[in-house]
């Protein structure tokens, strides 16, 4: 054991009494109940452990000792009067004979109570981190995390996957976020970057003869923050294989995770293999989104064509479809429905509309009376009963798709009877578009990962070339992996054949010289014969939310940043000395602040 303790304060049972003990750890409280007559709480990383304090000299050491004091406690375990049947040591107490401080707390006054931290403003539970993580409830989520990251290590290697660690210092490439750059001292005016994922690396490990390969892989992406996306850095389950096929990833996957879920989530239940499989156009119509959370029962539907003629503007403008969800056994108030809608305007960016069928049979509310000379249509088109609420989405297709698959959600979760909460539900989205339109150029882009192998192959490329097929119909081999409505993973079979890479990118306007020039180890590798392959990477900070049950990242990050990619303890990103500039070859312009 320590030398600084016999025992943790997690540790001490019945079985312990009348032994002289020591532990250690941190002073929570000191709660007086008489006259030189206390109880002290000690905290360590194990637990807590009450000391009882009921002579004038005890009781005059630890009134003079800060909480968060780091303490040491030498005593005799005694059974306790009053047991605390929620903690582990409730059984008993220790009765001090000696008290060291072996770590002083120099303030009378902490930023927050640390065992209430979560309460806490957020920039003071950052600041304060170390403090933060005292708390038993937020320490738990690292704990959580350990143990989650050694047990994919665990099941990865049994599956015959080799952990293998790539470059972190690596050149820019073009994957769709802005990279992290690191100027390189001895070649001035060139910069390094911090890899968005190891992408290219696991695809050359193939080109190499590496068979299976995983790493718990840090990833460096200059991006905003979100609920479930971390600004700067996080970490993903990165994998790829040889040889193999969709199916191949899907099999190891669908075996890997369903136990880790199972056995470390809020829920112990989760979907076992095989996982539903749904096209990325079918998720789209049908939940209005590509990371539908399947625990909820409803399903949108297109009621376009019942719509035209009404007299309500938004249905008849161009372009519109009219997208709608139907959940029964609805009870909200007319208040309810509002907020609900208020709520998903703001998620959406439209507005939705609803109307009702009440216990009567009748079309009340919201838009009911532009469907007053089509009940039947209506009501047949969408299986209405009683006591039915029909929430309404209109505009182009995507923004309509958008704001019901919103809507879809907050009805689920709002109306009993429609959500099945506690478990984790598993899907795959498949056969992604491998082109779209871009908002900005007007043009033909990649829609996801341009590496992926379109389905079809060449032949498909050609015939789009040929004017044969619409290049939009194309479909990459390309895949998600989705849990409860969080997007855990992308990965795809990779295009691993030079001819086929590079009459994918001619379609979006870049010729073989640019593909040599932005991917040119990848190329040429590719060029020495390289076997088919395909990968995934689930992320490790998204999967552990969920696991713990928490709404947002950072409850699950030992030390994240702030929404606004400031690590506000360290004082980071912060201005460096000139001397460090001028070794670097670099001058900064001083920039001037927005007029407000």
């Amino acid at each position: 054991m320590f030398q600084s303790r016999t025992h943790n304060c997690g540790e001490l049972r019945m079985d312990n009494i009348g032994q002289t003990v020591t532990i250690a750890g941190w002073m929570e409280n000191m709660r007086e109940v008489g006259q030189n007559f206390a109880f002290v709480i000690v905290r360590d990383f194990y637990g807590t452990t009450q000391v009882v304090v009921d002579t004038e000299e005890m009781f005059r050491t630890f009134k003079e000792i800060n909480k968060e004091s780091t303490v040491q406690v030498t005593g005799t375990v005694r059974e306790r009067d009053s047991k605390n049947p929620k903690i582990p040591t409730g059984d008993i107490e220790i009765v001090p004979t000696e008290v060291r401080v072996l770590g002083k707390c120099r303030y009378n006054e902490l930023p927050f109570e640390v065992n209430r931290s979560r309460e806490a403003d957020e920039t003071a539970r950052l600041k304060y981190r170390y403090l933060d993580l005292r708390n038993p409830e937020v320490k738990d989520n690292i704990v959580l995390r350990c143990n989650v990251v050694a047990a994919l290590r665990q099941a990865m290697t049994e599956h015959g996957f080799l952990e293998i660690t790539t470059p972190i210092l690596t050149a820019s490439s073009p994957e769709g976020a802005r990279d992290y750059l690191v100027p390189a001292r001895k070649h001035p005016g060139q910069f390094y970057a911090l890899p968005q994922a190891p992408q290219q690396f696991k695809q050359l490990l193939m080109v190499s003869g590496i068979d299976r390969y995983f790493q718990i892989a840090p990833c460096f992406r200059d991006e905003d923050a979100r609920g479930d996306r971390s600004p700067g850095e996080f970490y993903q389950l990165d994998m790829e294989m040889a040889f193999a096929t969709q199916e191949d990833v899907f099999t190891v996957l669908e075996d890997v995770l369903p136990p880790i879920f199972a056995k470390y989530g809020k829920y112990d239940t989760a979907s076992e293999a095989p996982f539903l499989r749904i096209p990325y156009l079918e998720a789209l119509e049908k939940y209005g989104t590509d990371k539908p959370d399947l625990r909820i029962d409803l399903i949108c539907q297109d009621i376009t064509a019942h719509c035209q003629g009404t007299e309500f503007p938004p249905f008849n403008e161009e372009g519109a479809e009219v997208k709608a969800v139907v959940v029964s056994g609805s009870k909200l108030t007319r208040k309810q429905i509002d907020a609900l809608c208020a709520d998903t305007e703001v998620q959406s960016g439209k507005k939705p509309y609803w109307f009702r069928m009440d216990e009567n049979g009748e079309l009340v509310g919201g838009v009911a009376k532009f469907f007053a000379d089509r009940k039947d249509t209506i009501t047949d088109a969408l299986g209405l009963q009683p006591d039915c609420l029909v929430g309404i989405a209109v505009g182009p297709r995507g923004q309509a798709q958008k704001t019901i698959g919103v809507m879809r959600n907050k009805l689920g979760a709002a109306v009993e009877g429609h959500m099945k909460k506690e478990q984790y539900s598993f899907c795959w989205i498949v056969d992604f578009p491998m082109y779209e339109i871009g908002e900005e150029s007007g043009e033909l882009e990649f829609c996801h990962n341009p590496f992926s192998m379109p389905n079809g192959g060449l032949e498909t490329l050609l015939k789009a070339e040929r004017g044969e097929i619409d290049p939009l119909a194309i479909t990459a081999d390309q895949y998600d992996l989705v849990c409860n409505g969080v997007e855990l993973s992308s990965g795809a079979v990779r295009n691993h054949d030079p001819e086929i890479m590079v009459k994918a990118f001619e379609m979006v306007r870049l010729g073989e010289e640019d593909v040599k020039q932005r991917f040119p180890a990848m190329y040429n590798a590719f060029c020495y014969g390289a076997p088919p392959h395909a990968g995934i990477a689930p992320g490790v900070d998204r999967m552990v939310m969920l696991l713990a049950g928490e709404d947002s990242i950072r409850e699950v990050i030992p030390f994240p940043m702030n929404k606004n990619a400031q690590d506000i303890m360290m004082g980071a990103p912060g201005t460096v000395d000139p001397k460090q500039l001028e070794e670097l070859h670099i001058a900064v312009t001083a920039v001037e602040e927005a007029e407000e």
